[in-house]
């Protein structure tokens, strides 16, 4: 069988493993650290967010945020439903709620008009929604103006769920630094990774002091171990955040490597009947971390997501439906939720396809042959 191409496999440069033997040299194999300093300070450096903490994931990040916001047992919070559960999940461990939102068709992201919709009959019913998660899918901006102006009208919190998005920006400005609270993600999967871990991003620092406090088991100042809070084991250790400064030093280069895949992909199979993509909206400057494609059907002579997906298989490439709307999820059909119809049409139609930065270009030229061989 031929080498597996994977859908984003991690792709590590030069600089890591100095960053990383400096960490072996002094010892500091440990939680916290100068690296963990440093990081954030990259951080804050690349994004323009003032604060950053680095945390063990993205999820622990978007769980902390939450604790911020004052969500509670019972409490409601708006999430986009077209999204991975890592998104839904944090506000399950509080006890709370999530209202799901369904997607428009320009970016796939969360629908203001239906958000707008869903605090109106939330309120209605005596439940004011304690935040809005809206996500940058597969690094795409949302609408965030509208987003923005709807959940300033009704004081309401945006946490910003950027895991996908770091690198993308929206009228000039780092996806991740428009909420109150922006969330990234270093999985093995992102555009830069630190095998795993994430953060928490925002311009109010005695929030991002409490997200540190938080995630070193709130150990209160003392000379034994007290503690006043429930505190968590989320901080990042001294050796991921080694990778991670290495991997800051190649972010651009990533970029620009997943935009250039995007390209060639549009060049190739654009001619494709019922083969469409998501475009940037005026303002919008995606990473495009994944490229996905729609396929319709009725318009590709009955080709679809799924036998392309399949066709690839074949061949040892890896490709995926695109999320699976929290909606549909079993965990969460209990959950309210506000539709469009939009979403369940984007995980029938849609596929992810392989978008690593370090793809080679006899790989990318496989791929497109192999997609359009479906339509012959």
């Amino acid at each position: 069988m031929s080498t597996k191409i994977w859908l984003s496999s991690p792709h590590m440069g030069q600089g890591e493993l100095g960053f990383v033997k400096d960490v072996f040299d002094s010892n500091w194999i440990a939680p916290l650290g100068p690296h963990v300093d440093g990081f954030e300070q990259d951080l804050s450096d690349f994004t323009g967010s003032k604060h950053v903490a680095v945390l063990s994931s993205g999820t622990a990040a978007l769980h902390l945020a939450l604790i911020l916001a004052g969500v509670d047992k019972g409490d409601e919070v708006i999430c986009q439903s077209m999204t991975f559960s890592a998104s839904a999940n944090p506000i399950a461990y509080l006890g709370g709620v999530p209202v799901f939102v369904d997607s428009e068709a320009d970016t796939w992201n969360m629908d203001p008009a239906l958000l707008e919709k869903a605090i109106k009959d939330r309120l209605a019913a005596g439940k004011k929604p304690k935040a809005i998660i809206p996500v940058h899918l597969y690094g795409m901006p949302a609408k965030m103006k509208e987003i923005l102006a709807i959940a300033q009208e009704y004081d309401i919190p945006v946490i910003e769920d950027a895991a996908e998005a770091l690198g993308s920006t929206y009228d000039g400005k780092a996806c991740g630094t428009f909420g109150k609270y922006g969330i990234l993600s270093f999985n093995g999967n992102k555009i830069i990774t630190t095998s795993g871990g994430g953060a928490l991003i925002s311009d109010d620092e005695a929030a991002v002091q409490k997200t540190r406090f938080l995630a070193t088991q709130a150990r209160d100042p003392a000379p034994h171990y007290q503690h006043s809070h429930i505190g968590y084991n989320y901080r990042m250790s001294n050796v991921c955040a080694a990778i991670g400064r290495g991997q800051m030093q190649v972010l651009n280069d990533r970029v620009a490597q997943r935009r250039a895949n995007f390209n060639f992909y549009v060049e190739e199979l654009a001619g494709l009947p019922g083969l469409t993509f998501v475009k940037e909206l005026p303002g919008s400057f995606s990473n495009r971390w994944l490229t996905t494609v729609l396929i319709d059907p009725e318009k590709s002579g009955g080709v679809t997501r799924e036998s392309v997906r399949l066709t690839l298989e074949k061949d040892n490439i890896e490709s995926r439906p695109l999320w699976k709307p929290m909606h549909q999820q079993p965990v969460f059909e209990q959950a309210p939720a506000y539709l469009n119809g939009v979403s369940e049409k984007l995980f029938a139609d849609g596929l992810c396809l392989p978008s690593g930065s370090n793809l080679q270009q006899e790989q990318l030229i496989l791929i497109a042959e192999k997609i359009k061989a479906c339509w012959k």
